[in-house]
């Protein structure tokens, strides 16, 4: 899975890196890496061929998708570049997992892993480590020690140089906020969803609507609060709903996903009546 993300966003940076201008301005390659590659290898399973073709549809597919989005349809309808990426993802999805299909050299779908046994008890600790492993669900990884490296990391190259992470706008401590807040909120709210289902997308609010209002608004304890509070309520149970209802082959991640494009276009023009 990893192998295949990390092919797929140097494909993508191969293919589309003629889109960054001169000014090194941002440009979505990476979306590859946290969409149709690795779900691929989950839906077909491991194996060189599986990771490859992955990896091709997500760079073929995704990020020009993402780019067109991104840079023609987000900006005049005023809404933040994540809508476009997480857009791109779901609607590119759509089309790659049909495609697998007709690929002769790929195997059977893998079918869902086995049901987990009996729920952990969900305390303190439980809810500690949930919180922490919801900030790598998006890469596909979901475990609160590669969160840790993510966020120790993060925080390191923060103290380095305040203007690297976040885009340079210095806005990581409001970030980092509202991502822990909305994290937290998920996971409590929805504790009996986990323990009755052994997974919840409870990640889906922390790389979507609670970043996107930080970035939108600033560094405001409105907008932290606003985009913390009204991601953590609505977009888990959207996205658990449309992950179910996905077209059949196609890997449940586009429901989440989608939830995140309907949320963050919901929820970013709303605080904005509010916060402007």
């Amino acid at each position: 899975m990893t192998a295949s993300a990390l092919l797929g966003v140097l494909l993508a940076n191969l293919a589309w890196g003629w889109t960054i201008p001169a000014t090194g301005a941002w440009q979505p390659t990476f979306v590859a890496f946290v969409s149709v590659p690795p779900a691929v290898v989950l839906t077909y399973g491991a194996g060189w061929r599986v990771a490859v073709t992955g990896a091709v549809l997500g760079a073929a597919l995704t990020t020009p998708v993402a780019l067109v989005l991104v840079n023609y349809a987000c900006p005049p309808l005023g809404l933040p570049a994540v809508v476009g990426n997480v857009t791109a993802m779901w609607v590119s999805a759509l089309i790659a997992f049909p495609l697998c299909r007709l690929m002769p050299w790929l195997p059977r779908p893998a079918g869902p892993p086995a049901a987990a046994g009996t729920p952990p008890r969900q305390g303190a600790g439980w809810v500690v480590r949930r919180v922490l492993a919801d900030f790598t669900e998006a890469p596909f990884h979901g475990n609160e020690i590669a969160s840790l490296g993510l966020l120790a990391g993060t925080l390191l190259t923060y103290l380095l140089n305040p203007l690297t992470p976040v885009y340079g706008s210095g806005l990581l401590p409001a970030l980092l906020a509202a991502q822990v807040l909305t994290a937290t909120l998920g996971v409590l709210l929805y504790r009996r969803q986990w323990a009755r289902h052994g997974w919840y997308p409870t990640f889906v609010p922390i790389v979507s609507v609670a970043p996107a209002v930080v970035l939108t608004y600033g560094p405001t304890w409105t907008a932290v609060l606003g985009g913390a509070v009204l991601g953590a309520v609505f977009a888990p149970p959207l996205a658990a709903f449309a992950s179910r209802r996905v077209p059949a082959g196609v890997h449940p991640f586009a429901g989440n996903v989608f939830s995140m494009t309907v949320c963050t276009a919901a929820v970013v023009p709303l605080l904005g009546s509010f916060l402007s």
